[in-house]
């Protein structure tokens, strides 16, 4: 067996949430589980005894407790969950109403704020009393498109708490991008900002939001949030107002409305590169308990935490990091850049104000990496015991990073899941320890497995991931999809009875742990074997000449080549020495069909905004096939590159 990385402490496996639940599920069903294989095991064996076990243990606030846990496991989909039961998502969100800090604000342009659990009761009833009487309520949709900024949690709890259903956008998305999501499901709110900083420089939102506002007819009102002007000129936006006259001034309480547990609470999208975006629509009661355990049990979180994720409200794990109000934990909040005017800002950020856990995505590590800068040397990481990570699989290498650069004793927690699920199928625990290039095994009531083309169970080889049980966070449904094609089209017709997610995975059967190989949906045929790129990724983006690359498969004389783009590190050049060691790096390490008939370099790589490579636009332009959605990516103008050398990809002879 590999030596891990890291291995828990017995003081930190006693201190651990996930530790406490053991102990309590032992108790209530009279159960010897000492494990986290046990404790999983037991977790897709009695499934209704698990969910009904973290709705204790969460302490789910409800007004009416739930008569039965699931009516059909064998539903799939179309199991209902808690039935009976009533509550108010936001109600568990605002559990704590203390001078303890919710909320710690930093923005890239120096500004700063921070609010306590009392102060957002308060703010938050303050916005629910005008939404209320402008009419707002049950089933209507409430949207934003806003930067990562208090005000935009402050929009999201106050629409939830009146039953409204929330849907959000990060203001790096353009118009176009925002209107294919916004005008499928028509919201009559709108919240925006007048602008937002980024990497040093203003943009501006007003034009952008006033697109996006006259291409929604049923919006009744769009109130902008000053965060570039004390007072923006806002009259070119139809109904709009700013949210200082908009909010009450007066003291106010919040009538959660009660609701079903598959109430709807959130539509999230689709990245939408290859299409329209779909808009999934998932209910509150499933997001809820589903964030209980992944923040809880998986997270270890606390009420005394800091936690820090480097996201923006285009992305699930926004959505996700939100739900770390209902532990009383205090949210850190940034916006802008993470890495302008360098490196050090961020790092800065969590050694100021004591951060303990930090989320961010593997290209962020890699990107680190890529400089070797250390910031366990340069600063003051003794409050730092966790580092999330997500978006897209971490080569081993990225890995040893953290514990080689950053802090040796610290639980590297990669996780990986889904806007679909709005969470995960694979993390970690405080309980296990942790290999290179592996997560720690797959999440408790998830029925997780890797299934060959055949759809049969395998071990310690690459296939598809699977998963054989419904969960309460899975989507209710698709907007505008009332017979559920679109539903099972996505995730069901693969295998009978088991979600496909499109990730290839091995499963190691000596450690439980898991690899995450990228896209099913995406796969490099050449001569018809089957490679995914992030087998090439994991051997070429370990050389230090190497920043970023990504992989496509072109036809080309009735078969498949690949051609490799590569982003070179600061102060190199592609040679044909540097191709060569490429080349043989990938025959060494990988097989001679992962070497790519072509190695060129590229000013940059196209990534959606939850910071995954869009392999599929690359290969649709070196095909001359049209990219259908560029504001789905938050890099656009790097496709201009693309779109520039493909006409001399497709002719001959071949050149580099």
């Amino acid at each position: 067996m590999r030596k891990p990385l890291w291995i828990p402490s017995k003081e930190r496996k006693e201190q651990a949430n996930i530790t406490k639940f053991i102990d309590f599920v032992n108790k209530k069903y009279s159960l010897g589980i000492v494990s986290y294989d046990q404790l999983y095991s037991w977790s897709i064996e009695n499934v209704p005894d698990f969910w009904a076990a973290l709705w204790t243990f969460g302490e789910v606030i409800a007004s009416r407790e739930y008569e039965m846990i699931v009516d059909d496991l064998s539903k799939f989909p179309g199991a209902k969950w808690f039935i009976g039961a009533r509550l108010n998502f936001a109600e568990n969100l605002l559990r704590y109403k203390d001078p303890h800090k919710a909320f710690i604000f930093k923005g890239e342009a120096q500004k700063s704020a921070n609010i306590s659990y009392a102060k957002l009761y308060n703010t938050v009833a303050c916005l629910v009393k005008p939404l209320r009487d402008m009419g707002i309520g049950v089933g209507d949709r409430v949207a934003a498109y806003m930067p990562n900024l208090m005000e935009t949690a402050i929009a999201m709890l106050a629409t939830s708490s009146i039953g409204a259903t929330w849907s959000s956008c990060g203001t790096e998305l353009g118009p176009r991008a925002v209107l294919d999501r916004f005008s499928q499901i028509e919201p009559k709110v709108l919240f925006t900002v007048d602008g937002y900083f980024y990497k040093g420089k203003t943009f501006d939102v007003l034009s952008k939001a006033a697109e996006v506002a006259k291409g929604i007819p049923l919006l009744k009102k769009t109130i902008i949030i000053p965060y570039v002007e004390e007072k923006p000129i806002i009259h070119s936006i139809p109904n709009s107002t700013l949210y200082s006259d908009f909010i009450s001034q007066e003291h106010q309480t919040i009538q959660f409305e009660q609701l079903p547990f598959d109430h709807p609470v959130y539509i999230m999208f689709s990245s939408g590169t290859t299409g329209r975006p779909k808009c999934i629509v998932q209910g509150s009661g499933g997001v809820l308990i589903n964030h209980l355990k992944e923040l809880l049990l998986h997270t270890d979180l606390k009420r005394e935490d800091r936690i820090l994720y480097i996201t923006s409200p285009s992305w699930m794990m926004w959505n996700w990091l939100l739900s770390s109000l209902a532990a009383g934990a205090t949210i850190m909040l940034y916006d802008g850049n993470p890495s302008y005017p360098d490196w050090r800002t961020i790092w800065r950020f969590i050694q100021d104000e004591r951060t303990t856990i930090f989320g961010c995505s593997a290209s962020y590590i890699n990107y680190l990496k890529g400089l070797d800068v250390k910031p366990g040397e340069t600063f003051d990481l003794s409050s730092l015991r966790e580092i999330s990570q997500t978006g897209s699989p971490l080569s081993a290498e990225g890995f040893e990073y953290i514990y080689q650069r950053i802090k040796r004793d610290l639980h590297f927690n990669s996780i990986s899941g889904g806007t679909d699920i709005n969470g995960c199928f694979a993390c970690g625990t405080p309980l296990q320890p942790v290999y290179a290039g592996e997560l720690q095994g797959p999440a408790l009531g998830m029925a997780v497995k890797a299934y060959d083309e055949l759809g049969n169970p395998v071990l310690d080889q690459q296939a598809e991931l699977v998963c054989e049980a419904p969960t309460p966070s899975m989507p209710l449904y698709f907007w505008s999809d009332p017979d559920g094609k679109k539903y099972r089209d996505s995730y069901f017709n693969d295998y009978p009875n088991a979600w496909r997610h499109g990730d290839w995975i091995i499963i190691h059967s000596d450690t439980g742990g898991i690899t995450f190989l990228g896209r099913s949906d995406f796969t490099l045929k050449p001569s018809g074997v089957r490679i995914g790129p992030s087998e090439i990724y994991n051997v070429v983006e370990n050389l230090e000449e190497i920043n970023d690359t990504v992989a496509v498969g072109q036809e080309w004389k009735k078969d498949q080549r690949i051609i490799l783009f590569v982003k070179l590190a600061p102060g190199f050049k592609l040679n044909d020495n540097l191709r060569m060691k490429i080349r043989r790096r990938l025959r060494q390490e990988a097989s001679p069909r992962h070497v790519p008939a072509l190695i060129i370099q590229a000013p940059d790589i196209p990534y959606t905004f939850s910071m995954k490579k869009v392999e599929s636009a690359v290969m649709n332009i070196v095909n001359g096939k049209r990219v259908s959605n560029r504001d789905a990516l938050i890099n656009p103008e790097s496709l201009d590159f693309y779109e520039n050398i493909a006409p001399k990809l497709r002719k001959e002879p071949p050149t580099e």
